[in-house]
């Protein structure tokens, strides 16, 4: 089995429609993709509809998180989408995002770049407006030549000249939320130092102790030493390990299925998940 557990949709930050992305999973070789879109479950309908035969469908997410001071992504699969405390705390986040992004686009002004907020709406469409939709806008506007070069301390980085905070949830009550709601957590690509601060080893240890089910170790941001450590840390902390694209369609260069989750470790995360179930597909239009 291939299984590719973090992916995004055109209901937060990716480039494909969620019929697009499974599609494109479905010939991409895969057997399982997970549907982890930014703080919303928008994509869930639409991506069910579409899902091809062959196709199993994870439905998640990747909640916003802050540790002393450092940003955090929180993948949650199988969680009960309408659990009241959840989605409460899911909207909250969401509904910060356009305030921020609009606040970001001033900062950008300050700096002399005339990017508008009415580009970065429109980038951004329908979806959770965030900082990959103003990286975008940079892009177009020859700024920078990658998203992915908008993401430092002179741009869109943490800390950098036209960042601005969001709110974001203590990671220790989003794992108690989404173990609420019957769903399964584990850390995003939690050594991606390119992307800013990391959260030290101490803090993972605590989150493991409070709940945390797993850490996401093969992604595209870890190198082989990174890896190797956090296997290391898995292990010591019984954490399960995964392995994932972080696919976002033609917004980052890595393919779907171009890291993978170990058949067994799907395994015990649809074990434990109590508040959804994978949806097998039976050929979507």
């Amino acid at each position: 089995m291939r299984i590719d557990l973090h992916c995004h949709s055109t209901a937060s930050d990716g480039t494909d429609t969620p019929s697009e992305l499974v599609r494109n999973a479905a010939l991409a070789g895969l057997d399982v993709v997970a549907l982890t879109d930014h703080d919303t479950t928008r994509g869930y309908a639409e991506a069910t509809a579409a899902l091809p035969e062959g196709l199993t469908l994870v439905t998640g997410a990747e909640l916003s998180c802050r540790i002393d001071g450092v940003s955090m992504h929180m993948l949650a699969y199988l969680f009960d989408p309408e659990e009241p405390a959840l989605l409460a705390e899911r909207e909250l986040v969401r509904d910060d995002r356009v305030p921020r992004a609009r606040a970001m686009v001033a900062k950008l002004n300050e700096l002399g770049v005339p990017v508008t907020w009415e580009q970065v709406a429109r980038i951004a469409g329908d979806g959770s407006v965030g900082r990959p939709h103003v990286a975008t806008a940079l892009v177009d506007l020859g700024v920078v030549p990658t998203v992915g070069d908008a993401f430092t301390e002179e741009w869109l980085a943490d800390g950098g000249r036209a960042y601005v905070p969001k709110h974001e949830t203590d990671p220790f009550e989003a794992i108690r939320l989404v173990k609420g709601a019957g769903g399964v957590t584990v850390f995003a690509h939690p050594a991606a130092a390119k992307r800013g601060r990391t959260v030290p080893e101490s803090a993972i240890a605590e989150m493991a102790a409070a709940g945390l089910d797993g850490i996401e170790v093969d992604h595209m941001d870890h190198d082989t030493d990174a890896r190797t450590r956090l296997r290391a840390l898995a292990a010591e902390l019984g954490l399960l390990t995964t392995g994932s694209s972080d696919y976002h369609g033609s917004r980052k260069t890595v393919s779907l299925g171009e890291y993978t989750t170990d058949p067994e470790v799907y395994g015990e995360i649809t074990r434990r998940a109590t508040g959804a179930f994978p949806v097998p597909g039976t050929g979507g239009a």
